[in-house]
C-alpha cells in the first residue's frame, strides 16, 4: 500500500507543479506586459525560466507513467471512459505544449516571426486540457 501512496503523491505533485509552473509563467508574462515591457515574451526562455520549462517537461513526461502504474495497481480497466478520455486529452495537450515550447523558443530568437495570438491560443488550449484531465482524475466517472 505504501507504493500506491507514493505513486499518488508523485502523480498529484507532477500535476500541481505543471499547472503551477504554467500559471507562474503566465502571470509573470502578464505583469511584464502590463508594465509596458513589449519584449517580455523574448525573455521567456532566459536561464532562470528555462528551469521552469524543464520542470514542466519532466512533469509532463512522468505523468503518463505514474498514471498508468496507478491504474494498474488499483486494478481499473484501461477501457474506462474517463481513463481513455484523459489519455486522448493528454495526447493533444502534450503535443500542444511541445508546439508551444517550440513557438516560444522561436519568439526568443526571432520576435517578429509568428502570430502571438496563435501562441496564446496554444497556451490556453494546453492549460484547459490539463485542467480538464485534473477534473477527470478527481471525479473519476465510471
Amino acid at each position: 500500500m505504501e507504493l500506491l501512496t507514493t505513486l499518488k503523491t508523485a502523480h498529484i505533485l507532477a500535476t500541481v507543479l505543471l499547472l503551477g509552473s504554467a500559471l507562474g509563467l503566465a502571470i509573470w508574462t502578464f505583469i511584464a506586459r502590463r508594465k509596458g515591457d513589449a519584449s517580455a515574451h523574448t525573455r521567456l526562455m532566459a536561464r532562470p525560466l528555462v528551469f521552469v520549462w524543464l520542470l514542466m517537461g519532466i512533469c509532463l513526461v512522468s505523468m503518463p507513467f505514474t498514471g498508468w502504474w496507478l491504474v494498474h495497481l488499483i486494478g481499473w480497466p484501461l477501457g474506462q471512459t474517463w481513463v481513455l478520455g484523459s489519455s486522448v486529452i493528454y495526447t493533444f495537450a502534450a503535443f500542444s505544449w511541445f508546439w508551444l515550447l517550440a513557438r516560444v523558443n522561436r519568439l526568443r530568437t526571432a520576435p517578429a516571426v509568428g502570430n502571438p495570438k496563435f501562441t496564446l491560443a496554444l497556451a490556453v488550449f494546453s492549460g484547459v486540457c490539463f485542467i480538464a484531465i485534473a477534473g477527470l482524475m478527481g471525479a473519476k466517472p465510471v
